[in-house]
Formats: structure tokens, C-alpha cells, sequence
């Protein structure tokens, strides 16, 4: 039986890495777990990751930062738009007060019956921080967030689509939706899988905006990884989706801490079908304890580390 597992991660295309680094560290107090490369071109561009204190599936975020390349995104409409976060009940307070400190605007909503808070990374990308009660992810507080207030990981994906049926189809013809489809205003959610947190899909009809980018720009969402578990189920779950029409589907990608198949959903939002093999995983090129420290790079371009370096922004990660 095919199944997802809930989610694994969230990439974007950002701005400047040190702006990046400081946005998801020194604010939001997440644990910086990797630093490497994107693996896909020639141009050489950062890939970082970020994540609650387990680096769990379903908490960790990753960018790519586009502005030193000069290429810039544009948000719209048929595109992912909102980095929805699971906090604690309770601990909005605390984050507005954190933002404000920090310079970044935010302002509290009530959506679906719970509390919110919405503000901007730096490159303008949506961010919104959502109470749930009973997460069991555990936030990391080596940047001097409380435990009590520690981000427990994602929430779900924010999609802005001009036909919402095409996607609540989508979800329930081959995307493993579960349980009703809520509604409120011009927005509608559905769980994909059963698992109890990090898994909502919300999708807001838009149709004065322009068409989002697809590629690669600073300022603008990439994709949303969901968790296949093995790559057995992963494989299946590939040949079920072309099976229901839905061709728009990449061969298997090795990222040498998950493999993965990318699909573009009929809502424009690209979706990564991944897998932490048994080869994979963060710690599978340097220790849990020094996640983030080092620059590493798969073995295909070792040989090219310095030239490599030399065309990064410099980034200091630490104090």
C-alpha cells in the first residue's frame, strides 16, 4: 500500500546567505545543519539548511541564495507562497516581541480557528508561525530561544492557485489526501497522509496576481518535499501518480542525504517526493554534534572546492 509519511522539507530561493543565515539562526533560533551546494548547473550557488533540534522529517528548511547570481524571483499566484510553522500554544507573544527586537514587522490573524502570526524572511518570502498544541517535535534552543517557545518544525505548505479544485483534486486523486476539505473565505486546506503534524496544504485562490516563477530567484518559494519513507514506497508512489495522468515527473535524483522524484502539481507548486536512504541522512558526512560547521560537497565536485569557495559569498555562520 502507498503512502506519505508526512513532510520532510521546504527549499527556497532567497536573497544574500549572510542575511539568510542570521534571518534563521539569531531570529528564529533554528539549528544551521548543513552547508553545501546546489547540486543541479554550473553556477555555483550556497545550499543551507536549517532545522528544530533533531533535524526531524517535517523540520527542516532549506535555501538557496540567489541575489550574488543577480537572478531574482517573482511571487504570485500558482505557486507555494507561505512557510507555515508549527510553535507552541502560547507562544506568540514571545515571537512578536523577538520580531519587533529584530527590526521585522508581523501581525497576528486567526485562520481556520487558531491563532497566527505573519511576517516576512528578508527577501520577502511569507513566513507564519502557527500554534499547536501537543506538538512532540522538539525545538532547538542553542540560539537562545526557550524550549517553551522553540520552533517545533513545519506546519504545512501555503499555495496560492487561481483554480482550487484542480488541486483538491490533485490531493484526492493521486496525492494521498486525507479527511474533509476544510473552507474559510477564500481559502481551503486538506491533510496529505495521516500523520499528526507537519502535513496541511492551504490554498488560497488568487487571481489578481501574476503568474509566479517557477526557476530559481531570490525572493520566491522552490518547493515542498514530502516524506516517502523508502524507496520502495517512493517508487510506487511515482507510477500511481503518472498512472493518474500527472506525467510532469523527474527521474530520481540523488542529493546524497535523501534521493528524489520532483512533480509539478496542477496548482504550479513543485512537490518533491523524498527519501532518506540508508546511505543518506545529515550526519552521514559529518557528526550529529558538528552538523553545519563545515563546507561540505559531494564527491563529483571535490575537485573543484577551491574554485568553488572563491566564487561564494563569504559566510560567517558563528559568533
Amino acid at each position: 500500500m502507498t503512502y506519505v509519511a508526512g513532510s520532510h522539507h521546504v527549499t527556497l530561493s532567497v536573497g544574500h546567505a549572510q542575511e539568510d543565515v542570521d534571518f534563521h539562526t539569531r531570529v528564529l533560533g533554528l539549528r544551521f545543519i548543513k552547508k553545501t551546494v546546489l547540486y543541479d548547473g554550473s553556477a555555483p550557488v550556497y545550499h543551507l539548511y536549517y532545522s528544530n533540534a533533531n533535524g526531524d522529517p517535517s523540520a527542516v528548511i532549506t535555501t538557496f541564495p540567489w541575489a550574488q547570481a543577480g537572478l531574482y524571483g517573482i511571487r504570485g499566484t500558482n505557486q507555494a507562497r507561505e512557510v507555515l510553522l508549527s510553535v507552541p500554544s502560547g507562544s506568540l507573544e514571545f515571537w512578536a516581541a523577538r520580531l519587533r527586537d529584530h527590526g521585522i514587522e508581523s501581525v497576528f490573524t486567526d485562520v481556520f480557528g487558531g491563532r497566527r502570526l505573519e511576517l516576512r524572511h528578508p527577501s520577502g518570502i511569507e513566513y507564519v508561525l502557527i500554534e499547536v498544541e501537543g506538538d512532540p517535535r522538539v525545538g532547538y534552543t542553542g540560539n537562545g530561544v526557550p524550549i517553551e517557545y522553540a520552533v517545533h518544525g513545519i506546519y504545512g505548505v501555503g499555495i496560492h492557485v487561481f483554480d482550487q479544485d484542480r488541486m483538491v483534486d490533485f490531493g484526492t486523486e493521486a496525492f494521498f489526501a486525507s479527511g474533509a476539505v476544510e473552507e474559510e473565505g477564500d481559502r481551503a486546506r486538506f491533510r496529505v497522509g495521516d500523520a499528526g503534524v507537519g502535513n496541511w496544504v492551504e490554498l488560497t485562490g488568487n487571481r489578481t496576481d501574476e503568474q509566479g516563477t517557477w526557476r530559481y530567484g531570490a525572493g520566491a518559494y522552490h518547493h515542498f518535499a514530502w516524506n516517502l519513507d523508502t524507496l520502495e514506497n517512493q517508487n510506487e508512489v511515482k507510477f500511481d501518480i503518472e498512472g493518474a495522468g500527472y506525467t510532469d515527473i523527474s527521474e530520481l535524483k540523488d542529493r546524497t542525504y535523501f534521493k528524489s522524484h520532483y512533480v509539478r502539481t496542477p496548482g504550479g507548486a513543485l512537490f518533491e517526493l523524498a527519501v532518506t536512504h540508508n546511505e543518506g541522512g545529515w550526519d552521514c558526512d559529518e557528526s550529529p554534534e558538528e552538523l553545519g560547521r563545515a563546507f561540505m560537497l559531494p564527491p563529483q565536485f571535490e575537485h573543484e572546492r577551491d574554485s568553488i569557495m572563491a566564487k561564494l559569498e563569504p559566510l560567517r555562520d558563528e559568533d
